[in-house]
């Protein structure tokens, strides 16, 4: 059985992209075992991805011991190919002193990185303004497959965590939306109001999640929202999210993560290019991004944003809706 060593640290979104790959290989490509390198704040998500079959966990916060431990155990097994998705000093680093092969890197990989390299993958027709996915889907054809996204993720154990909270209301499952983003420009501050509008004028439940806690002033009626921010643990995020109706997001990880799992998913974009960057497949039925005007997204209301909301509900719906503004897409 040939062995792949794939190499993707951090961050989230990154990840996601990274596993969609490592799924498209493992679907074409069915008898290699897929090794990863990879965070331990992440570790759990990419280990139950079924695409993946082991994990070495990096522990970034032990600096040069976490580092040489990790070289240890990672060097007690030889790969066919070593794939550095990273393209970064560390991740050059690692596929440098892992047993493989061939080492494959990226041709735009930086801080010297490309120096530990046996061959680069050269970039899409597009470069550098392709979508970060099909950057990473150019991997493919060198071990074989085609570089053809391949449908959802799928997860391990879905189903063993306990998420009563997420129940449907009204027959309707909620939405659940992540209101945080690491960076600001990103961050749209309207989700409260937004959410007041999803709770008294459709009817819905909403659930906010993430890792940091983002503050929700609005007063809602009892078992309508259900503040998770600052409490959800990465082990629970693909089941969490599988079990929404829409999830609705800044563009972050999460939302990618969404996407990846086939959920209907709609992402508010400020400064990024929602054709660049978007929930992909950019042209999946289930996928939308909202941008706000000329890219900010100070100048995005709540209510634009929920008419919007509910014109793309109308089009998922197959109902007949006035046509949707540019970006909506």
């Amino acid at each position: 059985m040939p062995e792949l060593l794939i190499i993707k640290p951090s961050a989230l979104r990154d990840i996601v992209h990274g596993l969609q790959v490592a799924a498209t290989i493992k679907t074409q490509q069915p008898d290699w075992r897929i090794s990863w390198i990879g965070r331990d704040i992440f570790a759990p998500l990419v280990r139950a991805c079924t695409a993946v079959d082991h994990v070495f966990v990096f522990r970034r916060n032990e600096g040069a011991r976490g580092f040489l431990q990790l070289m240890h155990e990672v060097r007690q097994r030889e790969f066919e190919v070593v794939m550095d998705f990273q393209g970064l000093l560390r991740s050059g680093l690692m596929t440098k002193w892992s047993k493989g092969r061939r080492k494959l890197g990226r041709s735009d990989a930086r801080e010297g990185a490309g120096l530990f390299y046996d061959e680069k993958v050269p970039l899409p027709p597009a470069g550098r303004q392709s979508h970060p996915l099909e950057i990473l889907l150019q991997f493919c054809p060198l071990v074989g497959a085609q570089p053809e996204w391949h449908g959802p993720l799928q997860f391990r154990q879905l189903n063993r965590l306990n998420l009563a909270f997420m129940e449907p209301r009204h027959g309707l499952k909620p939405v659940l939306i992540f209101p945080d983003s690491r960076r600001a420009e990103r961050k749209w501050n309207g989700f409260g109001q937004f959410t007041a509008l999803l709770i008294r004028e459709a009817g819905r439940k909403v659930v906010w999640a993430g890792n940091t806690y983002v503050p929700c002033k609005e007063v809602f009626p009892a078992g309508t929202f259900i503040n998770l921010t600052g409490n959800t643990s990465i082990a629970s995020l693909a089941a969490l999210i599988a079990k929404a109706d829409w999830v609705i997001a800044n563009d972050n990880g999460p939302m990618h993560l969404a996407a990846a799992l086939g959920m209907k998913t709609i992402g508010l974009f400020g400064p990024t290019d929602p054709r660049v960057c978007g929930p992909y497949p950019l042209n999946s039925p289930t996928n939308y991004a909202i941008q706000a005007p000329v890219g900010d997204l100070t100048l995005l209301s709540a209510k634009e944003a929920y008419a919007r909301f509910r014109r793309i509900e109308g089009l998922v719906r197959g109902e007949r809706v006035a046509s949707l503004p540019p970006f909506a897409r």
